[in-house]
């Protein structure tokens, strides 16, 4: 998934973010609510994890313009204030889910990818095409019965082809769901990626290509 974290404690934002990646996830990181509404004008999300308390822009604010503008994009609000009264404010102004702090970050983990799974048509549990197994929660990938081991990107890749059961998905969606902002456009990161990948699911090949169009599972 492509997520954006919103955190005004960077040191928080960025360990959230680095486990998150750690899941195979695209994960973009601000420290403001400014910040996060220009992101999100420019880039699609499938989650926001995002902390009510931010400064520039109020976090209140942030998720109005995402239930006004982004209605597909499902918000994890984050709060020190866990009562009752805080949570109802939090989830009529728009968030999906509400977490209070502190959290354990398996329970975040938990809560974005429930959210990840209404923010797109629903697929089943473990994915499967073409002789291949992918199991998103274990991080797992068979093809008839052989364990395929995976980098991160190879297998957040995999999972949106699977995801898309045969239709072509193009390289500029791939880049977009599998890698951050940091990513440059311009490279040959996902045609590489590809490659690296068709070489570890081995013979015969299942990923394919169609010219001008993307990449499929056959």
């Amino acid at each position: 998934m492509r997520i954006l974290v919103v955190e005004d404690e960077p040191l928080l934002a960025d360990t959230v973010a680095q486990g998150l990646r750690h899941e195979a996830h695209a994960v973009d990181v601000v420290y403001d609510g400014g910040s996060a509404l220009e992101r999100i004008d420019v880039n699609d999300y499938d989650v926001v994890v995002l902390d009510r308390d931010v400064p520039v822009v109020h976090g209140d604010k942030v998720c109005r313009v995402l239930a006004e503008r982004k209605a597909d994009v499902r918000v994890l609000m984050l709060t020190a204030a866990a009562g009752i009264d805080d949570r109802v404010t939090g989830l009529a102004l728009g968030a999906d889910d509400y977490l209070p702090k502190p959290f354990a970050f398996r329970e975040l983990s938990a809560r974005v990818a429930a959210l990840g799974r209404r923010a797109r048509p629903a697929a089943p549990p473990i994915l499967r095409r073409a002789g291949i197994s992918l199991d998103p929660y274990r991080r797992e990938v068979h093809r008839d019965g052989r364990y395929v081991p995976l980098s991160r990107k190879e297998f957040a890749v995999l999972a949106e082809l699977l995801r898309a059961d045969g239709t072509a998905v193009s390289a500029e969606t791939l880049l977009e769901k599998a890698w951050d902002e940091n990513a440059d456009p311009f490279t040959h990161t996902v045609r590489m990626t590809i490659l690296k990948l068709r070489r570890k699911l081995g013979d015969p090949p299942v990923v394919l290509t169609e010219p001008g169009v993307g990449y499929r599972i056959r």
